[in-house]
């Protein structure tokens, strides 16, 4: 028996604000909303549901409150990456326009990688153009 990764829970004082901002991040829908939880998954994951085993549902984001703020690093942080066919850049400037923030956490100049933090501060990277 295998486990399933359900989801990636990340805190928030605005989960509402929060779950908005990377639904539109990644293109994904909202499939619950109330002001202590937001879950956001792939869009298509509802259409191609009834073909995919338990084991195959791609997981989702869940964003729930808390009463404090964001106070360090993340230990654990997302890593996205566009197609090959997509421009990169163009990709991160669309970020910063929705109001991530490029970051230093020590990654030195000479990475592949650009990391950034979402309107709460959350780093994630955005890799090389991938395939895959």
């Amino acid at each position: 028996m295998a486990l399933r990764w359900y989801s990636n829970v990340i805190e928030s004082t605005d989960p509402r604000r929060l779950g908005a901002w990377w639904r539109e991040a990644l293109d994904w829908e909202i499939i619950h909303d109330t002001d202590d939880e937001v879950v956001v998954i792939p869009k298509q994951a509802q259409e191609i549901a009834a073909k995919l085993t338990f084991h195959q549902f791609p997981p989702g984001l869940v964003f729930v409150r808390v009463d404090h703020e964001k106070a360090t690093k993340n230990r654990l942080h997302m890593d996205l990456a566009p197609h090959s066919s997509d421009d990169r850049e163009a990709e991160i400037a669309r970020l910063e326009a929705l109001g991530a923030r490029r970051i230093d956490v020590g990654q030195g100049p000479d990475v592949s990688w650009t990391v950034l933090a979402d309107i709460d501060g959350n780093e994630f990277c955005v890799l090389s153009s991938r395939e895959m």
